[in-house]
């Protein structure tokens, strides 16, 4: 994914979807432009929330609000800095509705095409494209 750069006013919103093996990171600047997405391993997901901080203008980090929240945003308040603000969104059916996400930025090619979209399953973890729509989904609320 390409970055560009950005000017002191500019401001991103970093999506966190922690889990137990794996976990989704996005960054998204306020336009909506998607700048970084990836799924990392939760043993190295701080750290490389930590140099996401160091690369991009973040504002705000944006974390589902499910069963390891609590134990995540402590730790990375502990590891990072008190000072980054955490803003918790409900995630319910965000993995589903990233299942559909998918298939919308990855359109399916050869045989894929031809399975029902119900019978599709991403290649790949889709832990990313959670964070992306945790983003999404903050920034909804702010327009509604």
């Amino acid at each position: 994914m390409t970055s560009r750069n950005f000017s002191p006013s500019d401001s991103v919103i970093l999506g966190f979807d922690p889990g137990k093996d794996k976990c989704g990171v996005a960054v998204m600047g306020l336009d909506r432009q998607l700048q970084y997405h990836e799924v990392v391993s939760s043993s190295e997901a701080i750290s490389i929330i930590g140099d996401l901080y160091q690369k991009y203008p973040i504002s705000l980090l944006v974390m589902g609000n499910q069963t390891t929240s609590k134990h995540w945003k402590q730790q990375i308040q502990e590891q990072l800095s008190a000072t980054v603000n955490i803003i918790l969104v409900d995630e319910r059916y965000s993995s589903l509705e990233a299942r559909d996400r998918y298939w919308v930025m990855y359109p399916p090619k050869g045989l894929t095409k031809l399975l029902p979209k119900g019978m599709r399953t991403p290649p790949r973890p889709i832990d990313d494209i959670v964070a992306i729509l945790l983003i999404e989904r903050y920034l909804n609320r702010l327009t509604q």
